[in-house]
């Protein structure tokens, strides 16, 4: 039997040190915490953990290294009321753990309390079915990686899942298509940098766990949302097999990605567990220290509060919580090299009691830190709890899922009346939203469509969900999905429809990349991809939520390449600060100028007209508040882009300001293969339809 020494309290986790591993765990009121090894039979040896320094559990094994598989039991009160739920039958993951092998099994013995009686314990050992905790190895070659450190205004963001993106890939070998290997494939990454973009941001990779409500569907937690190690790569993800082998395929990823240019966004879940409720299953946190990780009811500690939707709230105030998000994300930027992160309903790592606080410890310490500073900080701005809804209103150095933006744009093109002052204001930035803040353009990561919700094929093709795939008789999802069929529900041979749709997509992919901010778009929007109506595709691992690679628009693929293009290659549509609707330049035109179809400028009764449809602004590309390397002033050429959003063709009239200039038609999102042709006096734009002109000199 190995000695256990007594170690040392602090890196918290599984630590191999080349000699032994060190174990460190944290439980303000576990009596005493055994330390469970498990060798390749699955036979399991138990030790305490000898010392206890400042309520961390820790003991060092001489000899142990990677490879070990292990857990914990933890051992102290059973008193649901005061929120404690000690069981030391049940195995429990170490929350530090770099590492997870196998799955969870649903039994009744995964869960700490018995079936008709919730307050009491369960005596049956969950080992069996339930995963292990792995030592791995810290050393990877990284040769000579680099992060590329994109500034956010630059940036191009592509939300993906890692097995969606390759599942069906034909150009990536079988073995490893929906894994870290087959988004590392040379095809994969070639379609991001053909395609322009410069980050991924990829849905949940932090271990999680299947939910047994899904489980008994016959489905699975396809999107991830559901967490349990926030320092392990998902073990499903890797095709190299072995214990731990997860976290080098991982990494190699991250090198190939970083190697073409495309930075790495790790979506991550803080807010909640897997864990669920008092009558979810354990295990990991609520075994160890229920009363310490969780939120729980002042009033009855067996009751907890709940401001995800998902059952629990991780108990950010608590140190060593906070301790263990912040250890988690200076891992995955200093030992994973990802460039940063989007939080997941962020809004409750910012809740101090019950409100939002923009002054919260998490802010405070997320500021004063040197690795963090560093990296990109995305919120999704909202929770479900009561004054959750945050958009607008993070700190500095934050930038936001804009989801005013998504809506705005979404009623514009689908022609709801009262629309075009927001339109304008989500078109140039939302300084409304962030200016106010001390923030730039780039705080507004902007987006029509995400993961939650319609694809941009599907928006254009349906009013209402069509979830019923999800064995919840089509009652979860969005109900308000400010979408619009184009006149028929669903899959249609009426060419009429399918032409308003496709100039549709057409236009809200002009709207997007062409914003003021930085645009995000949906894995498969660029490909035509549908989900068939199904707004929340969370549960569907299957073809319905992969990209299907044998039935690609070819030409909406084109059009969205040439519109990226056209952004990267012209810094006046990604500004370093906002519109000011003043000339730099003494007798130069006003930065930006927004226009009738007649040429007129925009009055007050104009912008609050009700029926109005149709806008056009100038972007002028002499007055960019934008400096070289070496101070000097750079400018770019001038832009008028004229929108459609009315159901008829609309005649738009250059305005006298910009008479003297020649235009050309740059982009024709209802001729997108042919647009070059020069205007002379003004132009017609079809119906839902984007112009844009480009200045090509003086007459």
């Amino acid at each position: 039997m190995p000695e256990v020494w007594p170690g040392t309290a602090y890196p918290l986790g599984a630590t191999w040190d080349g000699s032994g591993t060190s174990f460190a765990v944290f439980s303000q009121h576990a009596q005493r915490i055994e330390l469970c090894l498990f060798d390749d039979d699955d036979t399991e040896t138990r030790f305490d953990l000898p010392e206890s320094t400042a309520f961390v559990h820790h003991g060092y094994v001489p000899g142990l290294g990677p490879g070990q598989r292990y857990g914990f039991r933890a051992h102290g009160p059973w008193d649901p009321q005061r929120g404690h739920r000690f069981n030391p039958a049940k195995l429990l993951l170490d929350p530090y753990a770099r590492a997870i092998e196998g799955e969870v099994t649903f039994n009744r013995a995964v869960y700490d309390h018995q079936a008709d009686y919730r307050d009491h314990p369960d005596s049956t050992d969950s080992a069996p079915f339930v995963p292990r905790s792995v030592i791995v190895s810290p050393y990877f070659d990284w040769g000579t990686d680099r992060r590329p450190k994109r500034p956010r205004r630059d940036t191009v963001l592509y939300e993906a899942h890692v097995k969606g993106l390759t599942a069906t890939h034909p150009g990536v070998p079988d073995e490893i298509r929906g894994t870290y290997a087959g988004m590392a494939h040379p095809l994969v990454i070639q379609h991001l940098v053909d395609l322009g973009v410069t980050a991924i941001e990829l849905m949940p990779v932090h271990q999680f766990l299947e939910e047994q409500f899904l489980v008994d569907r016959g489905l699975s937690n396809y999107w991830g949302y559901a967490s349990i190690g926030y320092f392990a790569p998902h073990n499903k993800y890797s095709a190299w097999g072995q214990a731990g082998q997860q976290v080098q395929e991982f990494k190699h990823m991250v090198r190939a990605l970083h190697q073409g240019g495309i930075e790495v966004i790790l979506d991550v879940v803080y807010n909640h567990t897997c864990e669920g409720n008092a009558l979810g299953p354990t295990f990991c946190h609520k075994g160890l220290d229920n009363a310490s990780y969780y939120r729980l009811s002042p009033e009855n500690g067996r009751n907890y509060i709940d401001y995800t939707g998902t059952g629990n709230t991780l108990s950010v105030a608590q140190p060593y919580v906070l301790q263990m998000i912040m250890d988690s994300l200076r891992y995955w930027v200093e030992e994973m090299h990802v460039d940063g992160f989007r939080f997941d309903l962020a809004s409750v790592l910012a809740r101090e009691e019950h409100y939002v606080d923009q002054f919260a410890a998490f802010f405070d310490i997320i500021h004063q830190d040197p690795t963090m500073r560093q990296v990109k900080l995305i919120a999704e701005p909202w929770d479900v709890g009561e004054g959750g809804y945050q958009v607008g209103r993070f700190p500095p150095l934050w930038s936001e899922w804009n989801g005013r933006y998504r809506d705005t744009i979404r009623d514009f093109w689908r022609g709801e009346p009262g629309s075009l002052g927001d339109f304008a204001s989500g078109f140039t930035g939302s300084s409304d939203l962030y200016e106010k803040t001390g923030r730039r353009p780039s705080a507004s990561i902007n987006f029509v469509t995400a993961h939650d919700g319609f694809t941009l094929t599907d928006l254009v093709s349906y009013n209402q969900r069509h979830n019923e795939a999800n064995g919840e008789n089509n009652a979860d999802g969005e109900r308000h999905n400010r979408s619009w069929n184009s006149g028929e529900e669903g899959p249609t041979d009426n060419e009429e429809v399918s032409q308003v749709r496709r100039r549709r997509q057409r236009a809200l992919l002009c709207t997007l990349i062409l914003s003021q901010g930085v645009p995000m778009l949906l894995s498969g929007d660029e490909l035509g991809r549908t989900q068939a109506g199904n707004n929340n595709g969370y549960c569907q691992d299957n073809e319905l939520s992969w990209i299907d690679w044998e039935s690609v628009d070819q030409d909406l693929l084109a059009f969205t390449k040439r519109l990226i293009k056209l952004r990267t290659e012209h810094p006046v549509f990604r500004r370093r600060r906002f519109f000011e609707g003043e000339s730099i330049m003494e007798g130069d035109l006003a930065d930006i100028c927004w226009f009738t179809p007649k040429g007129e400028t925009m009055t007050l009764a104009n912008w609050e007209q009700p029926s109005g449809r149709t806008l056009a602004v100038f972007l002028n590309g002499d007055e960019l508040p934008t400096l070289g390397a070496r101070g000097e002033r750079i400018t770019d050429t001038s832009f008028f882009v004229l929108f459609n959003a009315h159901h008829e063709p609309q005649r738009f009239s250059v305005p006298p300001e910009l008479g003297h200039r020649l235009w050309r038609v740059e982009v024709d999102s209802a001729s997108p293969k042919d647009p070059d042709r020069p205007v002379v006096g003004g132009v017609t734009v079809p119906s839902w339809s984007v112009i844009v002109l480009r200045e090509n000199g003086s007459s």
